[in-house]
């Protein structure tokens, strides 16, 4: 990342420099400013200590340790979360964590793309690119999700029509883009539940609305992408076509 004159370097937008580090796919931002208070790092040959100093990414040499880094090889990979587990690097609560499942495997840093809540299982995505997981997350541009949702009673199609219209919760319309009864037992039933946007417990919040008591909740597809039969607690790279087809 080399200063040049003129007026390019007078235009260019300018970001902390710790946000340009994690944007190489080296690392968190939060570990990137750690780096950066740490002294590790130089822009145009001068140490910084603090992780918002701007820099022009593109014209400002950044070095770490002496040296400039290159970005990471974009690394994508699928878990199949087990329930119990937080999607988090580090949990405040000391409440063990999705990276349990990576741990003592010669991987790049990751983070999640999206989350799944403690209780919830299935399909969980990692990368260390994070402009490819801002699409993959974005409403606009993500693919859609679906889930395999077990719930207590016997929902009719008529209730399972109202869910899938949606419903008004705290100022947000929450809706699915389809919803159907895959199979009944005496006492609950497996509904799949396709979202084209993941908001906040979504699913949890409409079933509770209305009345329906979630016993499971597994995402088994994004987009063309399914969990299809990986062992919970496992994961695979995903090949480039998966990866391009998100």
């Amino acid at each position: 990342m080399r200063k040049q004159p003129g007026t390019r370097a007078a235009a260019a937008a300018r970001h902390g420099v710790a946000r340009v580090i994690s944007k190489l796919g080296l690392a968190s931002r939060t570990q990137a400013a750690r780096w950066v208070g740490d002294g590790r790092v130089r822009v145009n040959g001068r140490v910084v200590l603090d992780g918002e100093f701007p820099v022009r990414q593109g014209i400002d040499r950044i070095d770490i340790d002496g040296r400039e880094p290159a970005p990471a090889e974009r690394v994508v990979l699928m878990l199949n979360k087990p329930r119990g587990l937080v999607t988090t690097a580090k949990d405040d609560q000391g409440r063990e964590t999705v990276y349990r499942c990576l741990a003592g495997a010669a991987l790049p840093w990751l983070a999640p793309v999206g989350r799944l809540d403690k209780a919830s299982e299935g399909l969980l995505l990692f990368t260390n690119d994070p402009a490819w997981a801002a699409r993959v997350t974005d409403p606009s541009t993500g693919p859609p999700k679906t889930y395999h949702v077990q719930v207590a009673g016997l929902p009719d199609a008529h209730l399972i029509a109202r869910i899938a219209r949606g419903v008004e919760l705290g100022g947000e319309h929450l809706a699915a883009r389809s919803v159907h009864s895959l199979r009944s037992a005496q006492k609950n039933t497996w509904l799949e539940i396709v979202l084209d946007e993941g908001r906040n417990r979504q699913i949890r919040r409409m079933l509770e609305a209305f009345d329906l008591r979630i016993l499971r909740l597994v995402r088994v597809g994004v987009g063309t992408l399914q969990l299809g039969e990986l062992a919970k607690g496992s994961w695979r790279r995903l090949t480039e076509l998966e990866i391009e087809s998100l």
